[in-house]
């Protein structure tokens, strides 16, 4: 059986982050923020940022798949300053397989338990350190539809959603290292 880690946590307005922000660091890119005085983000000298994605439900718009207008639209619906922007998702890949193996690994699992309710991830793949090569999957807090963001879907706070993404990253990574022969 696979040691696997997967964490969740919220960025929130309160603490004093954008989605913007928190999504220029992931994926190790320069992005300015629109509307909020065009503060620039930039991470692009991040080191070991190997690839960046973003999926979504195939009734979204086009513009879902451009980060910065993304994060930007997400800062701009939240307008309380006490407004949870977005969750960040932490998940450990497995050390043992090729690159290749971990992305579609990722791919099935984002699109599997995160695409298919509706929300929007944005997927950065680090391999900073050999030992420990990960993923950052942060994701939209509100329905998307052909035109845009729609309600926020409070059943995607619930602490269960948490540990039902765990108990099948748990399956994905050993199935995943059974067909690896692992």
């Amino acid at each position: 059986m696979a040691i696997f880690h997967l964490s969740a946590k919220i960025v929130a307005r309160e603490s004093g982050r954008t989605a913007l922000g928190a999504a220029a660091y992931r994926s190790g890119e320069t992005l300015v923020q629109d509307g909020i005085g065009g503060v620039t983000h930039d991470y692009s000298r991040k080191d070991g940022v190997v690839h960046t994605q973003i999926m979504a439900p195939s009734h979204a718009p086009e513009w879902v798949y451009d980060r910065s207008r993304l994060w930007n639209e997400v800062d701009r619906m939240e307008r309380r300053k006490d407004a949870q922007l977005a969750r960040e998702i932490e998940v450990a890949l497995p050390v043992e397989m090729r690159f290749g193996e971990q992305m579609e690994l990722l791919q099935s699992f984002v699109s599997r338990e995160i695409v298919s309710r509706g929300m929007v991830a944005d997927i950065a793949v680090h391999h900073d350190n050999p030992k420990n090569p990960h993923a950052h999957i942060l994701l939209t807090l509100r329905e998307i539809g052909p035109d845009g963001f729609g309600l926020k879907q409070r059943d995607w706070n619930r602490r269960e959603l948490v540990a039902v993404w765990r108990e099948s990253w748990a399956a994905h990574v050993n199935e995943a290292r059974a067909m690896c022969g692992q």
